[in-house]
């Protein structure tokens, strides 16, 4: 018989072991929240009651560690990030499967988030600095404490956006939901997870990191993208308008037009391995976000 929520918040990950490390978190905050509030519940009805006495109709009302663990099993079979479900592959000629990166919305998934991660770099790692300096410089004044706790709040808030957005984009399975915190705690007991739970400085880190990344990934992914559609525009560029290929100085150099389709294939082939190139940096980018932003 289960008489306490740690009890059974332990033989549910017990009973999750093996599961994905999101699937494991979200099924914890959700089981903490349920019990919580109905213990609070059953202790505001019967005052001074035992957590113990109210516990088992609480589990038999939720369910017990192993049929949450196994509801939770089939729920991720059924709700997996769309861009984690490949399309049907089958057998193909290896020529059919460099091309067919257009079809997979996985290598479109990450090369919109190589591009737009420059921008959630600069606002994280802005945010990261400033909230940081400011927290540290006010921390001998009254405001210093609440300034740093809304701070370290407003990580844990954007971690679990940034997790959404990797979800979403990347296909990596992230936290859905924030975990549990408790409202009836002292200040201190509320406190010390968010100071000095790993999490949060962990969030911090991958927000510092964000910056450098996501310059380098919008500046390969750009110059590539950018150098491949000139090589596919030459054809047009050159004959067409009459355009130099190449500026030294004054002199002016031109394609040939027997070599214009030659280029212009060579730009469809370096846009193709791109593509290829975002979607394995999607899957090491997702590898990392998992290990910052996902808790055990």
């Amino acid at each position: 018989m289960i008489k306490s929520i740690e009890e059974y918040l332990n033989l549910l990950r017990e009973e999750l072991a093996g599961s994905d490390r999101a699937t494991i978190h979200d099924a914890l905050s959700d089981a903490e929240e349920h019990l919580r509030t109905a213990l609070d519940t059953a202790r505001g009805a019967q005052a001074g009651v035992a957590e113990a006495e109210v516990m088992p109709p609480i589990v038999e009302e939720y369910g017990s560690p192993e049929e949450v663990a196994a509801a939770y099993r089939e729920i991720e079979a059924r709700l997996r990030p769309a861009l984690a479900r490949p399309g049907h592959v089958g057998e193909r000629s290896l020529l059919a499967r460099f091309f067919g990166v257009y079809a997979d919305p996985r290598a479109w998934g990450a090369l919109l988030y190589m591009l737009v991660s420059v921008l959630t770099g600069t606002l994280y790692f802005s945010w990261a600095v400033t909230g940081l300096s400011f927290s540290l410089g006010v921390m001998i004044l009254i405001i210093g404490v609440p300034v740093a706790v809304l701070f370290l709040l407003s990580v844990r808030g954007i971690a679990l956006v940034e997790g959404r957005l990797v979800e979403a984009l990347l296909g990596v399975r992230m936290p859905r939901r924030a975990a549990f915190s408790r409202q009836n705690l002292g200040w201190w007991e509320r406190l010390k997870p968010l100071l000095l739970g790993k999490r949060t400085w962990l969030a911090i880190a991958y927000m510092l990191l964000q910056l450098p990344l996501g310059v380098l990934y919008f500046t390969v992914f750009l110059v590539l993208i950018s150098l491949a559609l000139s090589f596919i525009a030459i054809p047009v560029l050159g004959p067409v308008l009459h355009l130099p290929i190449v500026y030294i100085g004054e002199a002016r150099y031109y394609v040939p037009i027997w070599l214009t389709p030659l280029i212009a294939l060579a730009g469809v082939v370096l846009m193709t391995a791109t593509m290829h190139l975002a979607r394995f940096a999607g899957r090491v980018h997702g590898r990392l976000a998992r290990a910052l932003l996902v808790s055990d």
